[in-house]
């Protein structure tokens, strides 16, 4: 059941937005070569509970840790550990927080050091297409033009989009419905009206769409061992417009 959110709800799911946004902020802040993902993990959990805030993550469905770091072929849910970073490689944060009871959910994909030309047009590729995403997320509009807009920009510059793996919406639970894919399934959707508050994550592989599951159980990989970029906003759909809430400013999305 899609569950619509009041404005007081928005305004406190902006808060915890706010906490994720600082989170990340801090985080990136850490990434070098030679950092393991289990130091970002304690940069990003000291980061939200000095503001008053839970963790998202850590004990959902048993994840052992505050945040999700993936490498290069990891797509998303890698679980942070001894692997240290090196110089060229693509590490995606995706970061939660809770206040008072509402989440919050964003993440970002990060060059450490010099990157290549292709993982770096991957990264701004697949942010663009998040963004396109976003201003989707408009009253009158349906469900799958998010989804049809992230394709057109990810697949234009000749990338992939992960199909088995989607966006959400998001609210009191991590995951709520409506489920929001990052390609066009058909059709259109349901109608967006005012109290929608989706995460939205494109997911864009170099190589072929297709995923595998590690032996851990979490992290999810390219099945080609290709690269690939996620990147993560948490917005509202609002009489003003798609409100960005893990945005650092708050911005509307145009």
């Amino acid at each position: 059941m899609i569950i619509l959110k009041s404005r007081d709800e928005i305004a406190t799911m902006r808060r915890a937005g706010q906490v994720v946004a600082a989170a990340i902020d801090a985080t990136r802040a850490a990434v070098r070569p030679g950092v393991t993902t289990a130091e970002l993990d304690r940069v990003a959990a000291g980061e939200i509970e000095s503001r008053g805030a839970l963790p998202s993550f850590l004990g959902y469905r048993g994840f052992p840790k505050t945040i999700c770091t993936s490498v290069n072929e990891q797509i998303v849910h890698g679980i942070p550990g001894g692997r240290a970073l090196k110089e060229g490689d693509l590490v995606k944060l995706d970061v939660g927080a809770i206040v008072d009871g509402f989440h919050a959910d964003s993440a970002v994909t990060i060059p450490v050091g010099e990157a290549s030309p292709e993982a770096l047009k991957l990264i701004e590729t697949t942010e663009r297409a998040l963004w396109a995403g976003l201003t989707e997320a408009r009253v009158g509009n349906r469900l799958h033009d998010i989804g049809g807009a992230v394709q057109t920009i990810a697949e234009g510059a000749g990338f992939s989009v992960v199909r088995e793996y989607v966006g959400h919406g998001v609210g009191r639970a991590l995951h709520e419905e409506p489920a929001v894919p990052n390609y066009r399934p058909g059709g259109r959707g349901v109608q967006l009206t005012e109290g929608f508050v989706l995460a939205i994550e494109p997911m864009v592989n170099v190589g072929s769409f297709e995923t595998r599951l590690l032996d851990d159980g979490w992290t999810v990989v390219t099945a080609d061992g290709s690269l690939s970029a996620h990147f993560e906003h948490t917005v509202a759909v609002t009489a003003d417009g798609p409100w960005v809430l893990t945005d650092a400013e708050g911005r509307f999305a145009a």
